[in-house]
């Protein structure tokens, strides 16, 4: 595997991401992150610190499971889908919801949490942050945050690995 960024420049992008939505979003006291499993929660994690840290104040923060939401369940096979629980203890409505995910390629996850997220209430509005953009869209998606745009092979995958899942920060190529 082709090492793509390590753990300083994971840091530097995810203070990035953090700069970004304060700047767009203000103090209006709203705000939620809700990270997309399995990476996007832990992302979500660490900007609710950094944007605290900066004197943001109380933020909610929530987990998203899609598996449900998901469009290629079928093409599964027969295999059971490993669900895993929504964790967001608070109301989505009339809230500034901003989903995080690790990579954003095709656009289908992003779908899928959109919906799920809807299914839970009625949102002011949805923005999306991500670690890494790598195109390739299927779905017209975009980000409003972006830590990375990369240019990657169709044929190649991002991989993103977390201290908190993982053992250590860093992005690949594989």
């Amino acid at each position: 595997m082709q090492v793509l960024l390590d753990e300083q420049e994971i840091g530097r992008l995810i203070h990035k991401l953090a700069v970004s939505i304060t700047a767009s979003v203000g103090e209006s006291g709203d705000l939620a992150l809700v990270g997309i499993r399995s990476r996007g929660d832990i992302l979500a994690q660490r900007l609710q610190r950094i944007l605290q840290e900066k004197g943001y104040g109380r933020i909610d923060r929530g987990t998203l499971d899609i598996t449900l939401y998901r469009d290629d369940l079928n093409s599964m096979g027969h295999q059971q889908p490993k669900l895993q629980s929504t964790e967001i203890d608070f109301s989505v409505d009339d809230r500034m919801i901003v989903l995080v995910d690790d990579v954003l390629n095709t656009g289908r996850s992003t779908r899928a949490a959109m919906e799920a997220l809807i299914a839970l209430g009625r949102p002011r509005c949805i923005r999306l942050a991500v670690l890494i953009d790598r195109g390739e869209r299927e779905l017209p998606i975009r980000a409003d945050y972006v830590g990375k745009v990369m240019e990657v092979p169709p044929d190649r995958r991002v991989q993103v690995y977390l201290k908190e899942r993982d053992g250590r920060d860093e992005v690949g190529l594989g």
